[in-house]
Order: structure tokens, then sequence, then C-alpha cells
């Protein structure tokens, strides 16, 4: 069996955002906390807007920050699988029948088909790794 794995690059694990999430959001309460005993009520006012903005920021990076697609060969079982915001899709080829299409210029994917069934790869990939990719699928196909 050989896979390939591309996954979307983060900067932060969605573990490691959450704690600083926690950091942020305390921080900010002390702050507003403060202002709001020294009577400015208007400061936990724009905190509250704050918080749900960022919030809302962390809550679309998450979803996202653990997208993923790989490309497994068994045998004579090509499968793909896109993991893109918490849903899961499962491709399966005949490694015989399938065929990878280059990306044209000036895309940014590369295509795996056969007969009517056609399916989009390397949106994590930079340009120089796709060629490098589909040659080594190509390898295991036809």
């Amino acid at each position: 069996m050989k896979s390939w794995q591309m996954r979307r690059n983060c900067a932060l694990a969605p573990k490691q955002l959450l704690k600083f999430y926690i950091a942020l959001v305390c921080l900010s309460i002390t702050v507003a906390s403060g202002f709001l005993l020294a009577g400015i009520w208007v400061v936990p006012i724009f905190t509250a807007l704050e918080l749900t903005a960022v919030t809302l920021g962390f809550l679309i990076y998450c979803r996202h920050a653990l997208d993923y697609e790989a490309i497994e060969i068994n045998g004579r079982r090509l499968i793909v699988r896109k993991f893109i915001g918490y849903k899961e899709s499962v491709y399966e080829f005949n490694t015989q029948w399938a065929q990878i299409e280059a990306p044209i210029a000036g895309q940014k994917v590369f295509f795996i088909s056969q007969s009517n069934q056609r399916v989009e790869l390397g949106q994590f990939l930079r340009l120089e790794q796709q060629l490098p990719l589909i040659s080594s699928v190509r390898t295991y196909l036809g």
C-alpha cells in the first residue's frame, strides 16, 4: 500500500489556538472589568464586540485547520479522501483506468479522473510540489 497526504499549512493546531483564545479572553475581560469598576462602561461593550469578532474568526480558522487530501493505492484500488470543513468525501478508482490530468498553466489544482468521475486535488500544495507528486502517483497507474 502506498499513500500520499496533503495538508493545510496552519501556524497553530486547534489545541494551541484554544489555549491562546482562553488567554486572550481572560486578558480582555480583566481589562474591561477594570474599566467598568472605574466607571467607564463603554470599554466592556467594545470588549464584547471584539471577543465576538475574534471568536467568529477562530471558529472559521478551526473549521478548516484539519483539512487534508489523501491518495491511497492498494493493489488495483486508488482511493482519494478529501476532508474539507468537517466533511469527508471518499472516491474510489481502478488504477488500470484512472488518469491524472496535470494542472493547466495558471491553475493551482490537478485532477484524477476515470470515465465520468473526476476529483480535484492539490489545493494544499505549492506548484513546485505538484509535478513530483503527479509523477510518483503515475508510476502506480495503468
